[in-house]
């Protein structure tokens, strides 16, 4: 345990008397340093269903120390599988005769593994496709034990670079990174200027599916993609591209965070560019249990653009909570007086946030540990609010980058780089070679409750195929007020910080009741896990209660397009084939959607959906144009409806609207002053602006 400081004195009674729920930073349970005698870099770490961790990153060692092959090119995939306290279990090597550098690992359904990065090698060592360009997207499906089953290799003539992936509900995969091709090899688009963001959907073996260049006349880098609950996905990365394809909104700064949601045919619904006046560098984005969004990456700007807070240092954490469409609800600058480098952010238990990076700020700013060697691994806690409640610095003398970070069903996590220190600091393993693989785990303190809502159709209380989850539902333990959500799959997982009895209450939910009433749990220590605390809802007599949500995206200038969020679900026990209105406003014209309407009348636009079962969402974006010349502050009113509504049980909420205005047109000399008055310093001359 680290000795207390007067500074770190100071800091935890400055936080017990703000009452923050936990303030103690997590100590380490264990660690390892893998390796051989060069450069070896961890950037993908999940955890897998025995218990264990599959680490990915690449390597140019030869056989030595923990390598059993030699590399095949200037770097090879490294894939390592270890047992739950971080010990091999088997690693394999994987490459051809020039670069491969593994970005992304997942655990598949069949207990194996998917892999996926870059590559320019061609037919050689494990390859056996040729190269299509100077970079491809390679991917690689292993079997339980690492052996490869199949792999693709995917891109167009110039550079492709894949950096992020996930798992498809349908078994498949999307995979996602930025591409300088015009229409070539898999490449159906040209390059719409520099790098695009590139986003390819394959079938369980690889086969494309669709894929889709998104960007602007510059260069923009996808670096991460995640599912989101409707079935499509949240893209994240950071652009230099000013209005122009498919960017809607100019750049702030050198570069800034781009997000752009889509659809689950990769179409695009929305988008945002956040950033100051210099640069913005992006990394990680999750959905977060209130159906936001929580960003994370870096900044060099002070106070500008999106910035409301000053730079502390060279690079800054930078972290932005936005609201389902984009809008920012909070965001903060956590830094030190030098650089601060965000690669991870996932939401925790009680709704906050884990940040993983690195550091080389001593105590300055939010920096209340040295600096233990040139770069170290810096991890913090905020709260759902954005506030610092505890952080912790891990290094070695010399330099530990920390590139990947996964929580743990414990409450703790591990945390995964690439380390150049020998014994020193928190580092009880010396360096192997030039960089080795440096993962470790913090102790987590939270007992645990968990299990899953799912709608019980046959009321036999299994959760049986079809049968859907219940997501965003919240689960309550009676003593504590200690509260969770469940997530895409209807499972939860309830913390509570004590020994002893404790009850979960599951939600109310219209036209169904849980069973059971709720459920009873024991701890006797610390570290414990409850499970199988499943709530399975049954139908209470057959009701109908389809649903719909229409909200506006963006803003609505005279003379432009505008786009509407039209969201329907069906929160009745039966299954129904519903029809959506959507009922467009005088002052506005409808353009297109992202379904194919089945009607369009002068005064509405007209959807005969499929069957939607019990709690299956949907959504249509729409897009509009507002009638030029409108005043601004003209009052847009348009509507969605939704049926059967004669029949429906709940008919209240089967018709929806929003009030917008109009707002003023793209004007770049527009200036926006906050201040009551101006110095002359600032303006020495009338007329003031105001």
């Amino acid at each position: 345990m680290k000795k207390l400081n007067k500074n770190h004195l100071y800091y935890l009674i400055l936080l017990l008397l703000l009452d923050v729920s936990s303030v103690f930073a997590q100590e380490i349970q264990w660690q390892n340093t893998i390796g051989g005698t060069g450069y070896d870099a961890v950037t993908a770490l999940k955890k897998t269903s025995d218990g264990g961790y599959i680490l990915g990153g690449w390597s140019d060692s030869n056989i030595s120390s923990d390598k059993s092959e030699n590399g095949y090119g200037s770097d090879d995939y490294w894939i390592i599988k270890t047992d739950e306290n971080g010990n091999i279990q088997w690693e394999n090597t994987i490459g051809g005769n020039s670069g491969d550098r593994l970005r992304c690992v997942e655990q598949t359904a069949d207990g194996g593994v998917i892999v996926a990065g870059y590559s320019n090698s061609g037919i050689s060592g494990d390859k056996t496709e040729l190269s299509l360009g100077s970079l491809d997207y390679w991917i690689v499906k292993t079997d339980l034990l690492g052996n490869i089953q199949w792999q693709k290799t995917i891109g167009g003539t110039q550079v492709d670079q894949l950096m992020t992936m996930c798992l498809t509900t349908d078994g498949g995969y999307i995979f996602g990174g930025w591409s300088n091709s015009d229409s070539s090899g898999n490449k159906t688009v040209d390059s719409k200027g520099g790098y695009d963001y590139w986003i390819v959907k394959t079938d369980s073996i690889g086969n494309v599916q669709w894929e889709k260049t998104i960007g602007g006349s510059s260069d923009d880098n996808l670096q991460s993609i995640k599912k989101t609950t409707d079935g499509g996905y949240i893209l994240g990365g950071y652009s230099e591209s000013n209005i122009s394809g498919d960017k809607s909104e100019n750049s702030i700064g050198g570069s800034d965070y781009w997000i752009v949601k889509i659809d689950s045919l990769g179409m695009v619904q929305w988008q945002k560019t956040l950033g100051g006046t210099l640069f913005e560098f992006f990394s990680s984005a999750h959905q977060t249990s209130d159906g936001g969004y929580i960003l994370g990456g870096n900044s060099m700007s002070g106070l500008s653009g999106s910035k409301t807070e000053p730079t502390l240092g060279g690079n800054d954490y930078w972290i932005v909570k936005i609201d389902s469409i984009g809008n920012i609800l909070w965001q903060n600058t956590i830094g030190g007086d030098l650089d601060d480098y965000l690669l991870e952010i996932e939401e925790t238990f009680d709704e906050g946030f884990i940040i993983g990076g690195y550091s080389r700020s001593g105590i300055s700013g939010d920096k209340t540990e040295i600096c233990i060697g040139g770069n170290d691994f810096w991890i913090v806690k905020i709260n759902s609010m954005g506030q610092l409640l505890w952080q912790n610095t891990i290094g070695g003398i010399l330099r530990d980058n920390l590139y990947v970070l996964t929580l743990t069903s414990d409450g703790g996590c591990v945390a995964g780089g690439a380390s150049e220190s020998v014994i020193s600091g928190d580092k009880t393993e010396n360096c192997k070679g030039n960089f080795d693989y440096w993962i470790l785990k913090t102790i987590g303190y939270p007992n645990l409750i968990t299990g899953e809502l799912f709608g019980d159709i046959n009321n036999n209380s299994v959760r049986d195929v079809g049968e859907m989850p219940l997501q965003s539902k919240r689960v309550v333990e009676q003593n504590t007020g200690n509260l969770a959500f469940s997530d895409v799959d209807g499972y939860y997982s309830l913390m509570v910080n004590d020994t002893g009895n404790f009850i979960v209450f599951p939600p109310l939910v219209s036209w169904w009741y849980p069973v059971p009433l709720f459920h009873p749990a024991y701890f006797g220590g610390i570290m414990q896990t409850d499970s199988l605390n499943d709530f399975a809802f049954k139908t209470s007599g057959a009701f109908e209660d389809v649903c719909i949500k229409i909200t506006p995206l963006g803003n609505f200038r005279s003379g432009f397009n505008a786009h509407y969020q039209v969201s329907y679900v069906n929160n009745g026990n039966t299954t129904v084939s519903p029809t959506v209105y959507f009922y467009p406003f005088s002052n506005v014209t409808f353009q297109s959607a992202t379904l194919t309407p089945n009607n369009i009348t002068p005064d509405s636009v007209v959807w005969n959906l499929p069957l939607l079962t019990p709690f299956q969402t949907g959504s249509i974006i729409v897009t509009v144009n507002v009638n030029l010349g409108l005043p601004i502050g003209t009052l847009i009113n348009s509507s969605a409806h939704i049926e059967p509504y004669l029949t429906d049980d709940n008919p209240s909420c089967n018709n929806s609207n929003w009030e917008v205005y109009t707002t003023g047109s793209f004007d770049p000399n527009d200036i926006l002053v906050s201040e009551d008055t101006l110095t002359t310093t600032q303006l020495s001359n009338a007329p003031w602006l105001d």
